[in-house]
């Protein structure tokens, strides 16, 4: 693919939107609607739900800038350097972290049962990383190693793995299955369990071709590595195996190890201490004639 796409979507009074931010709000929006949608089928009432949304994504968005920020702190000497979103850089996992904990806080506050919630919002999320890494494509970021294969783009007139599409395919066939799972789930838990494992085996396997991955080492090292675009081969005191980085670490890779385990613990747990009942998997029928009559479960 040989094509160099225009980042701004459109220019409002000489200020440019940007084609990120519309694909990221409009995944935003799909996740939200979806939520609302689904939340009957949960028990849970759809302007309770509204209120999480409203904690919710804002904590994201701030939790996505700190964690880059965090990991790239030697580029950002002052305030509005940090402050400055339109200058780029946003990191999933912390959005993912900061909106799971403000949502617990407001779970907690509603009396919702926070596991149920996570169900039901996860393959929302999915949807909406899906759908935002296409951001990536209009930024021309985010790419891969050099690679030969039919589907690579161009960048700088080097051919690579587009990896924003590796993620979003992934995360599109994602949000099908949780979809499914969510409608026919035995247990309080599997819906989010399952979304932690999945889509951290796709990121830890697609970062090893990312050439922008945030690291985790000293500054010289990694500074090396990015100059030699991610190349480990010869540079002092890098620990590898082949081209696969040992250390210094890639930091989507370490915290994806993480969630891997941490979901399979998760399922094993929620498999038999958070059971469904019969009557309960028999929601989504009951949910459905509930929203006939324009009542919802609260």
């Amino acid at each position: 693919m040989n094509f160099t796409p225009d980042p701004v979507a459109i220019t409002i009074f000489g200020l440019d939107i940007r084609w990120y931010a519309v694909l990221i709000c409009t995944g935003m929006m799909l996740a939200v609607f979806l939520i609302l949608r689904n939340a009957p089928r949960h028990g849970i009432s759809p302007d309770d739900m509204l209120d999480v949304a409203l904690v919710c994504l804002p904590s994201a968005i701030v939790g996505l800038r700190v964690w880059y920020v965090a990991f790239n702190w030697e580029n950002y000497h002052s305030l509005y350097d940090i402050l400055n979103f339109r200058a780029g850089g946003l990191a999933i996992h912390g959005g993912l972290l900061f909106g799971f904990a403000s949502a617990y806080m407001v779970c907690r506050h509603k009396k919702i049962d926070f596991i149920s919630g996570a169900d039901l919002v996860v393959p929302g999320i999915a949807l909406g990383q899906a759908i935002g890494r296409w951001g990536n494509f209009f930024n021309q970021e985010a790419y891969g190693t050099p690679t030969d294969l039919p589907w690579a783009i161009t960048i700088d007139g080097v051919k690579v793995h587009p990896t924003f599409l590796y993620e979003s395919l992934w995360c599109l066939a994602l949000f099908i299955l949780l979809s499914w799972v969510d409608r026919h789930r035995k247990f309080n838990g599997e819906t989010l369990s399952l979304y932690l494992m999945l889509y951290s085996v796709e990121r830890f396997l697609v970062e090893q071709l990312r050439t922008d991955s945030l690291l985790a080492g000293p500054a010289e090292q990694v500074q090396a590595l990015q100059q030699a675009g991610f190349d480990p081969t010869g540079i002092d005191g890098v620990l590898h195996l082949g081209s696969f980085l040992i250390y210094p670490f890639r930091t989507a890779q370490l915290v994806s190890l993480a969630a891997i385990a941490a979901g399979a613990v998760l399922f094993l747990l929620f498999k038999k201490s958070r059971p469904l009942s019969a009557e309960e998997m028999k929601g989504d029928s009951h949910t459905d004639s509930q929203d006939q009559s324009g009542k919802t479960n609260s």
